[in-house]
């Protein structure tokens, strides 16, 4: 098996998208790595994957908290030695209108989606240049890292600037054999995406049938992705076959965005 064994750090692997591909790799027989802010749910995934047999490894961490990465790169080192991929997940994206954005607000976003991939990226990946026996970086973007998304403008940003990144990281690490793309979904059908059809039905007065309904009619395929999708794409850009992708940003969004 093509990831056996293999080291996987999934950064907010506790929901959504980042729990899909954390069970999807520990399928494939590698040691996966979660992290996240809450620890409860962090534990529940860890005993998902450890009663399908897995080798799970739970660290809380808050991927804007510069020492908190670095206690969570120490600890996984010394447990599980170098990391084979790479997956940088953790996100959050608020909401507000420009005119009632808070520099709070931006900072927050910012800290979390785009200087906390730099943290994690700058903890983990030394060590994976170091063994001479490349690697794999997935950087979990977004369509609206593509396009201007309203009342969203911090998030967007972060997602123009994380493409940004990867293609940047692309070029610097291409001599060490290590690959590095960013995923881009459109809506998928998670937790964050739930919580924020709840918003905006409070803020409207309308059902959250019909949110939920408008969100879909975005696509042209008329639907949210499943976050098992996205994992299945995680998967492939990991493997073997993938060596010759890098510095790409790549839409799974059910033809939202065609470019």
């Amino acid at each position: 098996m093509e990831f056996k064994d293999k080291v996987v750090l999934v950064t907010g692997g506790s929901k959504g998208i980042g729990r899909a591909i954390a069970l999807a790799f520990a399928a494939q027989g590698s040691k996966v790595v979660i992290t996240a802010r809450g620890k409860d749910a962090l534990d529940s995934v860890a005993e998902e994957i450890r009663a399908a047999g897995g080798k799970p490894l739970a660290l809380t961490c808050d991927v804007s908290d510069g020492e908190q990465v670095g206690r969570m790169a120490a600890e996984l080192h010394e447990k599980f030695g170098t990391v084979d991929i790479l997956v940088n997940n953790a996100g959050i994206a608020p909401s507000n209108k420009f005119l009632n954005h808070s520099e709070e607000m931006w900072q927050q976003v910012l800290d979390v989606n785009l200087t906390g991939v730099f943290r994690v990226s700058k903890a983990i990946i030394p060590r994976m240049v170091e063994r001479s026996e490349g690697g794999r970086v997935i950087n979990m973007a977004s369509i609206s890292g593509k396009i201007g998304t309203k009342f969203t403008i911090a998030y967007t940003t972060s997602k123009h600037g994380l493409i940004g990144f990867t293609r940047t990281l692309a070029i610097e690490l291409n001599p060490f054999g290590i690959t590095v793309n960013a995923i881009c979904p459109g809506y998928v059908d998670t937790p964050m995406v739930a919580e924020g059809i709840k918003i905006v039905s409070a803020k409207t007065g309308n059902p959250e049938e019909a949110a939920r309904a408008y969100i879909e009619s975005q696509s042209p395929q008329n639907r949210m992705l499943d976050p098992e999708e996205v994992a299945a794409l995680a998967i492939m850009l990991a493997s073997e076959n993938a060596r010759g992708i890098t510095g790409q940003s790549i839409n799974i969004d059910g033809g939202t965005v065609m470019y």
